[in-house]
């Protein structure tokens, strides 16, 4: 066992990838989910075949009274290893029509949420622990179909950086992971045609994979990346080069 790492929407798509690859690499892993309680409990138990030690948490990561829930868990209070800020909700709407509502919720649960999690268990992390949000290049380029999840995106950029920085005397490291287009929920809608054009756009001629990302996020979390904070790693196949 090499510590805990809490993982927000780990049960399913990226989340449930850096899940399983934690477990595997010998963590105790507290993943939390929203709505989708059956795929949270696929993984769980697909983990706990295998022995690994795990636990899945229903919490509104927008709701500041919900996350007070993961800060008042055992294993929370035994001290945090690895934060993982992977959950977030995207759903497509065009500036012209977007509600203020709409976009409200979109930055209380992807930016705000982010904040209020990481708020919730700062006094329950290690000295050394190792910090990932998973943002988005649309954070950075845009987004014509995506206003609110774009901004949202920009500001969880923004804010992980100016944490990183605050952090980094104490031996903490804050990091940010860019997917691109990845094959999971998001894109599952496409029509064949849709995405045969997405995979033209890509350089690599496909879209990346959940694991592909959690192996930047293993990455990230370990030794060979002790000298590495405040960094965006864009993992998109060469779809985005800032």
């Amino acid at each position: 066992m090499v510590g805990l790492a809490v993982v927000t929407g780990g049960g399913r798509g990226i989340g449930a990838a850096i899940s399983r690859r934690l477990a595997h690499e010998g963590y105790r892993v507290l993943l939390t989910y929203h709505t989708n309680s059956q795929a949270a409990e696929e993984v769980i138990a697909e983990l706990k075949e295998k022995d690994h030690d795990c636990f899945a948490a229903k919490v509104d990561c927008g709701d500041a009274s919900e996350v007070m829930v993961l800060a008042d868990h055992p294993w929370v209070k035994r001290g945090v290893d690895v934060l993982v800020l992977n959950h977030g909700m995207y759903e497509r709407s065009p500036a012209s029509e977007l509600s203020p509502e709409a976009m409200e919720r979109t930055m209380a649960v992807n930016f705000t949420g982010a904040f209020l999690v990481w708020k919730a268990l700062s006094a329950h992390l290690v000295d050394d622990a190792r910090i990932v949000a998973i943002g988005s290049q649309l954070g950075i380029k845009g987004s014509g179909h995506g206003d609110d999840y774009a901004a949202s995106k920009g500001a969880l950029h923004a804010w992980a950086i100016s944490l990183a920085l605050d952090v980094a005397g104490s031996g903490q490291r804050v990091n940010v992971v860019a997917p691109g287009a990845i094959d999971t929920a998001i894109v599952g809608d496409d029509s064949p045609e849709e995405r045969e054009r997405r995979m033209q756009g890509i350089p690599m001629g496909r879209l990346g994979t959940p694991d592909e990302v959690a192996g930047v996020v293993s990455f990230l979390v370990g030794a060979d990346s002790s000298y590495l904070t405040g960094a965006v790693v864009h993992v998109n196949g060469g779809l985005y080069h800032p």
